[in-house]
């Protein structure tokens, strides 16, 4: 679909400086680029065209017939025109640019392509391509419109994740005079179109028939498309291609992974069956002819098993009845028959097979007689006379060889006398009759028994040396490691118990705490309870001064009464002053006498007086018993001793007791 411009040439095949012809183009505008035949119809041996090749991907490819030209090296404007048209940075034989100010957006002829450098006429073969050049976008030219390609320098356009089996794309900045013709000529190339969905928002959406498809259109995001010949805005736009989520393709990517799935199982059951074991063929039904071939059947040994299972069929279907139980018995007998045919042929197994266990026992006792000459080699090696003339190493492989081969030759033996085991076991009463052979296998036996313990004797005082030599190096080892080990066991011993003194002290000290909290918790239930007993004692004494107040609020309204009972009550006063004082009076005791002195102390020192928490804290240093209600009630009932002011302002209102007690003796 796009060509691929390459940033380097290879050498010109002349030589600019002996040629002065003029350069020669195909008109005054430069060369011709018009439509294929099959756009605009126009003959294509009037005027040099633009060949229409559609490669695989259908796409198209731009390219120009050969134009014969010179370049004049004497005129280097000319060499900058040809270089322009390029589309390279004008640039001398020698490597200098002609033109430093060139910018090769503005060199560009409009309505005009540049010339491509594959033109036979310059004789200019491009170099090889190197693998890591990435593609240039190119111009493309269509019948109504133009793309423009995006800066090479930008990053790609960002696009969204691909849903699965996309087929549909998002087509953004199209121009607003932009038709479904447009847009069907420009995304056709890409591949089929099954349809389009445009909207009055100057986006689209369009459909193709295959997904690779959405990728070629995806290669048009970014590209600048111009309308014609026109620069209005509305007739310009710059694409913006990203995928789609459709309805239609995700239920065909779904269609087609469900398709998929169902072959693989398809594929799998065929699978299976081809390892599945066949099953057996189906059983005749029972008939005279079918039973007189199953009778011929179980008379031959190849065809017993597949006669035998039909005969055992039959049975079990119950084809038995009084017509047909002659054949089936007669089928049975040959079955019996069949009997001594299997006992003939076992007893002739049982006699190979004591053939081969004679032989067995021959070759193994023949193996056996070659161990032990080869034992008494290593042994007769070992000896003082041969051994001292071994290096180190050939006396370490001969003891390894040497212990091989007793154990090979011990496992042999053990097998040997396993089979004679079996043998005298199974020996009959006609054997074990006969005295005579089973003296003489019991004297052999005992012989290679003694000849065994004997090398085993031998194998095991020599293994004895080397352990005595091995358990001496081991006790040197393990005394320096004693004495290493007793050092770290004192060490950790020692550390341990200073841990245990450690925490046997803090176990004391939380004991002795925790007794300190309960004698606490003790002190404060005591003082709770005296609390408690003072808050009813206030209590009552309250209600006793309200009563109090009520019954002189009535001697008070009382006031027109005759003068006889206030005379009476007069005297009766006098006559009993202390009595009525000591009634009357709101300090009861001598202790509230003390404390109201003090209290009168402290506050006459703070004339601007104190909360009742200050003074609180002033009693307790003097007496720890004493609380902030009982001293808050005591003060209370002397009104004219203390009063309560409220004093601050906002956030720092407090209130305060002073001491008016000489206000109080005026106003008595």
């Amino acid at each position: 679909m796009f060509l691929v411009q390459y940033a380097g040439l290879n050498h010109l095949s002349f030589d600019p400086a002996s040629n002065n012809k003029s350069v020669q183009f195909g008109s005054a505008a430069g060369p011709q680029v018009l439509e294929s035949p099959a756009e605009n119809g126009s003959d294509p041996g009037k005027k040099r065209k633009r060949a229409n090749v559609t490669p695989a991907d259908g796409g198209r490819k731009l390219s120009l017939d050969s134009i014969p030209m010179g370049l004049p090296m004497s005129d280097p404007t000319a060499w900058a025109t040809a270089m322009n048209n390029l589309g390279m940075a004008p640039m001398g034989m020698t490597g200098q640019p002609l033109l430093p100010d060139f910018d090769p957006a503005l060199g560009m002829m409009t309505g005009i392509p540049p010339i491509n450098p594959m033109m036979p006429g310059l004789g200019i073969v491009p170099p090889p391509i190197p693998p890591d050049m990435p593609a240039v976008k190119e111009i493309i030219h269509c019948k109504s419109c133009t793309l423009f390609p995006p800066n090479p320098h930008l990053p790609p356009p960002a696009t969204r994740e691909r849903p699965p089996g996309c087929k549909t794309v998002f087509v953004g900045g199209l121009p607003e005079n932009g038709t479904e013709q447009i847009i069907m000529e420009v995304f056709e190339q890409c591949g089929e179109v099954i349809a389009i969905r445009k909207s009055k928002k100057n986006f689209c959406h369009i459909r193709f028939a295959e997904e690779f498809m959405v990728d070629k259109a995806l290669y048009l995001s970014g590209y600048r498309i111009r309308l014609g010949s026109s620069t209005d805005k509305k007739d310009t736009g710059r694409l913006h291609v990203d995928f789609a989520q459709a309805r239609d393709d995700l239920y065909e990517w779904e269609c087609k992974q469900r398709m998929l799935a169902r072959e693989e199982r398809h594929r799998r059951r065929l699978e299976e069956e081809r390892f599945r074991p066949p099953s057996p063929p189906p059983v005749v039904h029972y008939s005279d002819h079918e039973c007189s071939v199953v009778a011929e059947k179980l008379k031959d040994d190849t065809k017993f098993l597949e006669a035998i299972q039909t005969l055992l069929t039959w049975i079990e279907r119950g084809e038995v009845n009084r017509r047909t139980a002659n054949n089936f018995y007669s089928m049975i007998q040959s079955a019996n028959s069949h009997i001594r045919r299997l006992v003939n042929e076992k007893a002739a197994h049982e006699k190979e097979m004591e053939e081969a266990k004679e032989k067995f026992k021959l070759a193994l006792s023949g193996i056996l007689v070659q161990f032990e000459q080869i034992v008494a080699v290593y042994h007769s090696a070992s000896k003082q006379k041969a051994w001292d003339h071994f290096t180190k190493a050939q006396r370490k492989n001969i003891s390894v060889w040497c212990k091989q081969a007793e154990e090979i030759r011990n496992i042999h033996n053990d097998e040997l006398m396993g089979i004679r085991r079996e043998e005298e076991m199974e020996m009959s009463d006609e054997e074990i009759e006969d005295p005579s052979e089973m003296k003489e296998t019991e004297e052999s036996a005992l012989v290679s028994q003694v000849e065994a313990l004997k090398e085993e004797n031998d194998s095991l005082r020599w293994q004895l040396d080397a352990y005595r030599n091995e358990v001496e190096l081991l006790k040197q080892e393990q005394g320096k490691a004693s004495r290493d080990e007793d050092t770290t066991k004192e060490q950790q011993m020692k550390l341990l118990q200073q841990a245990l003194q450690g925490m046997q002290k803090h176990l004391l000290k939380v004991q002795d705490e925790y007794k300190k909290r309960e004698a606490e918790l003790e002190k404060v239930r005591e003082d709770k309870l005296k609390i408690e007993t003072l808050l009813e004692n206030l209590k009552e004494q309250q209600s006793i001064a309200d009563e109090e107040d009520k019954e002189r609020d009535a001697t008070d309204c009382q006031g027109n009464e005759s003068s006889t009972s206030r005379v009476c009550a007069c005297s009766q006063e006098k006559e009993c002053p202390v009595e009525k004082s000591l009634s009357n009076s709101p300090v009861k005791s001598e202790r509230e006498v003390l404390l109201v002195g003090i209290i009168s102390t402290f506050l006459h020192v703070h004339p601007f007086g104190a909360s009742i928490e200050y003074i609180c804290s002033y009693l307790q240093r003097l007496d720890s018993k004493i609380c902030t209600a009982e001293v808050e009630v005591l003060m209370t009932r002397l009104q004219n001793t203390f009063r309560q002011e409220l004093s601050g302002v906002g956030a720092s209102l407090e209130k305060r007791w002073k001491f008016c007690g000489f206000d109080g003796l005026k106003m008595t």
